[in-house]
């Protein structure tokens, strides 16, 4: 069954403008389905993932492009990176766009011959796992998140209500479209074996892990830590490694798609500003994996409730602008009395701020802390506390209770 993604409509127009598109992101979030079915009627495919075909690719490049010549989707083009500079002479050559479709994985060494062979040739796309609005039907009407009353009412009406027990479940059991669309399928096996390739494959070729068992307690260390300011030094301890292997490893974390690092916002009218990143898991339910949550309930119940409900939310709104092919404008604001806003999307000069609440019915203590945004290069606009409320509500002025529905 063929799920209709956001990013199919950004991939049409990205076609049209550019000869080559890359679709990147992290493994099984299906980034080749989606391809794959708009490409399906005139447009060859050929995997990387065929060891055949990637030593074909790397030794002989160009008989590799007459063979599988354009409109062609290449899978997994970090297998033979070789590829990218006889894709920009055909690209040269015949100056058409549309000619070729790219995935890939690793994004790191991807970008670095992306950028250097296909320079002014090639638009970029981010895909994640499935978004709420995906999951229910509605791709083609989520458009990147703003809490502005317009946009909230339009939500409101192609959104269900969702339950606790809906949302802890849909935590759990995370977005890879594997997992999160089959209800029988068994999350745990799925998440054994995704770590085991994910060990096996991707760090293996981004960089020298010579011991994979310090780097999977890293990689529990960074689940345990979602939705918290970044602290390499206690990471670092917690897998018995050095600072200097702890933040080579948070890289590759970073460029293979398994967390997100959201910068503070700061502002040159201060100097009281925090200015280390928050970390978030890109996936809850590889999250809640790592830190072993047996259940939506343990989960909703236990000591990482609020912090997988905050990841759950942030990398709601980041898919709503990558999956439209947008930069997403996403801060965070901390000062050194550690009062905190948990998200500011900013946009043509001004900021909206908002707060993420593990709870149905918030006041106004939790919008308190939006009085702290008092700069005077940019306007504050309207406001929202994304919470368990079953109703989209005001809670103070040009503040509104958000269900976590709406996203």
């Amino acid at each position: 069954m063929y799920i209709e993604r956001t990013l199919e409509d950004f991939l049409k127009k990205a076609t049209g403008q550019f000869p080559v598109t890359l679709v990147t992101g992290p493994r099984q979030v299906g980034k080749t389905t989606v391809l794959q079915h708009l490409g399906k009627d005139n447009r060859a495919y050929v995997t990387l993932d065929d060891p055949t075909l990637a030593t074909l690719a790397k030794d002989e490049p160009a008989l590799f492009l007459q063979r599988f010549q354009a409109p062609v989707l290449i899978d997994e083009i970090q297998y033979a990176p070789e590829l990218l500079p006889y894709i920009k002479i055909a690209v040269d050559k015949d100056r058409k766009n549309g000619m070729f479709w790219l995935t890939g994985s690793q994004q790191f060494h991807l970008m670095q011959g992306v950028t250097e062979s296909l320079a002014g040739r090639v638009g970029i796309v981010n895909l994640l796992g499935l978004s709420l609005k995906e999951q229910q039907g509605n791709a083609a009407k989520a458009v990147p998140f703003m809490p502005t009353q317009k946009q909230l009412q339009q939500r409101l009406k192609i959104s269900p209500v969702l339950s606790l027990k809906k949302i802890y479940d849909v935590i759990w059991r995370g977005t890879f479209p594997a997992i999160a669309l089959d209800d029988d399928a068994d999350r745990d096996y799925f998440y054994r074996s995704y770590i085991q390739t994910y060990l096996q494959r991707d760090i293996r070729n981004l960089a020298n892990v010579g011991d994979e068992t310090a780097f999977l307690k890293f990689l529990r260390a960074a689940a345990a830590r979602t939705g918290q300011l970044l602290n390499i030094s206690d990471m670092a301890r917690d897998a018995d490694v050095s600072v200097t292997t702890a933040k080579r490893w948070l890289s590759i974390l970073e460029v293979s798609g398994i967390v997100y690092l959201l910068e503070p916002y700061y502002s040159n009218t201060t100097k009281r500003l925090v200015k280390a990143p928050k970390l978030y898991f890109l996936d809850t339910g590889l999250c809640t994996y790592l830190t072993e949550w047996s259940s939506p309930e343990t989960l909703e119940a236990g000591a990482m409730s609020g912090a997988v409900l905050e990841t759950f939310i942030f990398t709601e709104i980041l898919k709503s602008y990558w999956h439209n092919g947008k930069r997403a404008p996403l801060y965070y604001y901390r000062d050194k009395d550690k009062k905190e806003i948990d998200l500011l999307i900013i946009q043509d000069e001004t900021i909206y701020p908002l707060e993420f609440k593990k709870t149905a019915s918030p006041d106004k203590n939790a919008a308190r802390n939006f009085r702290l945004l008092k700069q005077p290069e940019k306007k504050v606009g309207e406001k929202g506390v994304i919470c368990l409320s079953e109703t989209l509500l005001p809670i103070a002025k040009e503040v509104s209770a958000i269900p976590v529905g709406l996203l």
